[in-house]
């Protein structure tokens, strides 16, 4: 099939790169001239396990070409995805001014019909709202699709090859026909059972429901473990209990410093939002992100607490592994080292840090008031360790040059990656989230 997808971001690129894999032609379009001329070129904007190489092969063959002519793709397509950034308008509503003027040039731009998919994330009732947009400019019919991605950011690739399921939001037959065909080389196995198809506005409200769900639960399980820390237990072990009731499961319980990244936040911020223009409260999803917001300080509360208080971290110096809000990225959005790092230096301490990818990213945030260094250069002289991402680099580390290298063998284990009575027989004092009663993890 010959589709067009309009944004070379995150989304874009990844679903654009994907569908040429299985033989489609795409076109993928953006405004920005340079951006274009590097992908020619095969350099990418982000950092995706396993995306570089699959787009230089699929534009070698001709079948993932980059460009700014968007009514030239357009003619050359049936279906047109919008894949452009929908970024907090700054009251919790998604800025919808790119996904319009998207819309309206693809009506310019048609030369027949067309099936025009939301790929955005965009409130309920935004299909309706491109609709109109299209229809002002468009002399052939279309239709509008809601297809909201489920990609998480480092294993986007696997996600997308493989799909738990596809949503397809359609109000024809028609377009849900030609997308059902189009996602079929990605579910083989189960086409009916994989592919959902519903209402445009219940594909809309899914992709919100969805990530909002998962971001309550990892804002749950952080409450609970704080809660461990005020009564003594270990929240490893009561992980166990609450993972392995079927009706719970394992995934997004993990304890830490909590969540970040450019879809949970303004994800809940917007559901909220699209209740309260309703005239509908959600208590339960309103304070997901309280909660999330106090989690990204309780490092430091437990830091401030082992040193005597804030006034005691001035002039102190940090090593901080990880600044990408989670490992297999390079994304700083919401990142809680942001929070945690700004914090730190508010205070006078002073901060040495180290992450495999995303250190030029953090530039944009921290520019040179912190050092960037590898991983042990950022121990020395340090007067202790705090570790805010799980990359694989960090969970088995030469504990010896950890300690060689740092004042003090102190460790502020922001992700629970290592077991507290492995590093406290080598000599580290330990703290983690939810881990910090003595002996529980053990059993």
């Amino acid at each position: 099939m010959k589709l067009t997808v309009v944004g070379t971001g995150y989304v874009g690129l990844v679903a654009g790169t994907c569908f040429a894999e299985y033989g489609n032609r795409v076109h993928c379009v953006d405004i920005d001239e340079k951006k274009i001329a590097r992908l020619k070129q095969g350099q990418m904007p982000i950092y995706e396990p396993g995306l570089a190489e699959m787009v230089v092969r699929n534009h070698e063959r001709g079948r993932l070409l980059f460009t700014t002519n968007l009514e030239e793709a357009v003619h050359d397509s049936s279906i047109c995805f919008i894949a452009v950034g929908t970024p907090d308008g700054g009251d919790g509503r998604p800025d919808l001014r790119g996904v319009l003027g998207v819309a309206e040039a693809i009506g310019r731009a048609m030369n027949s019909y067309k099936v025009i998919v939301n790929k955005s994330t965009v409130p309920v009732g935004t299909a309706e709202t491109v609709t109109e947009a299209v229809a002002r400019h468009a002399a052939h019919e279309f239709d509008v699709v809601s297809n909201p991605e489920f990609l998480r950011e480092g294993r986007a690739i696997g996600d997308f090859m493989q799909p738990e399921r596809v949503i397809i939001g359609a109000g024809s037959r028609r377009a849900a026909t030609i997308m059902q065909e189009l996602y079929g080389p990605f579910v083989e196995e189960s086409p009916t059972e994989r592919i959902l198809l519903m209402s445009v506005k219940s594909a809309e409200l899914a992709k919100y429901a969805c990530n909002a769900f998962l971001a309550m639960k990892i804002s749950f399980a952080n409450e609970i473990a704080n809660l461990c820390d005020a009564l003594g237990a270990n929240y490893l072990d009561v992980r166990r209990g609450l993972a392995t009731d079927s009706r719970i499961g394992h995934k997004f319980l993990n304890a830490g410093v909590g969540y970040g990244g450019s879809c949970f936040p303004k994800d809940v911020r917007a559901l909220v939002q699209i209740a309260a223009d309703q005239g509908q409260n959600t208590p339960l999803i309103s304070e997901v992100e309280n909660t999330n917001d106090r989690q990204k300080l309780r490092i430091l509360d437990i830091l401030s607490k082992h040193y005597g208080g804030d006034q005691k971290l001035k002039g102190m110096r940090f090593a901080v592994w990880g600044l990408a809000f989670k490992a297999g990225t390079d994304d700083m959005r919401d990142a809680p080292s942001i929070v945690v790092v700004n914090r730190l230096l508010e205070l006078g301490a002073n901060i040495q840090a180290s992450d495999p990818i995303a250190s030029e990213t953090a530039r944009e945030h921290f520019r040179d008031r912190i050092t960037y260094t590898d991983m042990y250069g950022a121990l020395n002289e340090c007067d202790a360790l705090i570790i805010l991402t799980e990359w694989p680099a960090y969970l088995e580390p030469d504990f010896a040059l950890i300690k060689e290298r740092l004042k003090e063998p102190v460790v502020f284990d922001g992700r629970n990656i290592y077991r507290r009575h492995v590093i406290e027989r080598q000599g580290f004092t330990y703290y983690g989230i939810g881990t910090n009663a003595v002996g529980g993890d053990e059993l």
